[in-house]
């Protein structure tokens, strides 16, 4: 899934220091090897974000509207399942009728099959994809469509191979200290139901604000001033809940009205807190949507503003714009709920009004 057109999901990286000028030179260095030399193994390297064949990493290739994009290519051979299992199953039922036996033990099985995949493989045409990834080098962000832990392991060490840079994940516990210089790992667990104690579960401060932004959306006006102006915040379901304590307890809310149903009532009462939640910005005519994991700030489907009618460069660099405003607003909501988290005093004061507000909800249908 790419930046250019409809929804995107990807996860956002620091990139301490930011890249110099001379970044493509590292990134041609590391670039995928030619297809054509793919064995059994897979190959993997940097190319240009046009399209998953273009080697030719330049200063010219390598930008597009002013922000560096590539894609972190991978190529390998594979056999489809059902094709392996059909080609296994005939040679297997071929040297059971030549031994006359019912049944193979699992070392035969094991045999046939490494066999069949060693014949099959070489003439398996190469399965491409990618991870494509964009550099806004006024604010030192990369965002990255690697939406699994595994891409984004493979992300990060391809990227330092290239650049000698180590990629910094934007989470709730980085993002605390790359801005505000608070150490949110430290946070002691906060009960949001005035049926748990504090001890009940454990401190997660991803969970405490998307929480916390519900809370914030109902009862403190749902309204945050960034420096694009003022925005408003909705949360909307599908939602997530889960407690931690004594074994996880998850709860998905999504048909209806999830928000005012009975059971997310109850999921707050049982001390759950929201773990995934599609959370909606708008500004004038504007809005902003994405599904956000509290643990790690992945968005997923994010959806943003229609923009203009304009060519095709413009169009990407409003669409990068948005997406800067879009994460802008976030982790500015983020700041305001540190504010408040970080101060054993005021939180205490904010804790008993989240209590209040779950107590006082009134469930609809």
């Amino acid at each position: 899934m790419g930046f250019e057109n409809g929804s995107m999901s990807c996860r956002m990286y620091y990139v301490p220091g930011g890249l110099s000028e001379k970044c493509v030179e590292g990134f041609a260095r590391y670039a995928a090897p030619p297809v054509s030399t793919l064995g059994s193994q897979p190959i993997s390297g940097w190319v240009t974000g046009r399209h998953l064949l273009d080697r030719n990493i330049t200063e010219e290739s390598a930008y597009y509207g002013g922000y560096l994009r590539l894609t972190l290519m991978k190529a390998e051979r594979k056999i489809p399942g059902a094709l392996l299992r059909a080609e296994c199953r005939i040679e297997e039922l071929a040297e059971m009728e030549a031994k006359g036996v019912a049944f193979l033990k699992r070392e035969a099985r094991a045999r046939i099959k490494d066999g069949v995949i060693a014949r099959l493989l070489p003439s398996m045409p190469p399965a491409l994809k990618g991870i494509p990834v964009i550099y806004d080098g006024r604010d030192r962000i990369l965002y990255a469509g690697a939406m699994s832990d595994k891409q984004s392991d493979a992300l990060a060490v391809s990227f330092k191979a290239a650049t000698r840079i180590n990629l910094i994940q934007i989470t709730p516990v980085t993002a605390a200290l790359e801005r505000n210089k608070v150490n949110a790992a430290d946070f002691e667990p906060s009960s949001y139901s005035p049926e748990c104690e504090d001890d009940s579960d454990n401190a997660n401060p991803g969970r405490d604000f998307l929480t916390w932004l519900w809370f914030f959306s109902e009862r403190k006006g749902g309204l945050i001033e960034t420096e694009f102006g003022e925005f408003g915040v909705m949360i909307e379901g599908p939602l997530v809940f889960i407690h931690e304590g004594g074994g996880a307890h998850e709860a998905v809310l999504r048909k209806g009205a999830p928000l005012l149903s009975a059971e997310a009532k109850t999921s707050l009462l049982s001390g759950k807190k929201l773990r995934s939640a599609k959370i909606a910005f708008s500004h004038n005519e504007h809005s902003w949507q994405a599904v956000l994991d509290a643990d790690s700030f992945v968005l997923r489907g994010i959806k943003l503003p229609q923009g203009d009618n304009v060519d095709a460069i413009s169009r990407f660099q409003q669409r990068m714009m948005f997406l800067q405003t879009f994460r802008e607003t976030l982790l500015t909501a983020y700041d305001r709920f540190l504010e408040a988290r970080a101060n054993k005093e005021r939180w205490r004061a904010m804790q008993k009004e989240i209590q209040e507000w779950v107590a006082a909800r009134q469930p609809r249908g």
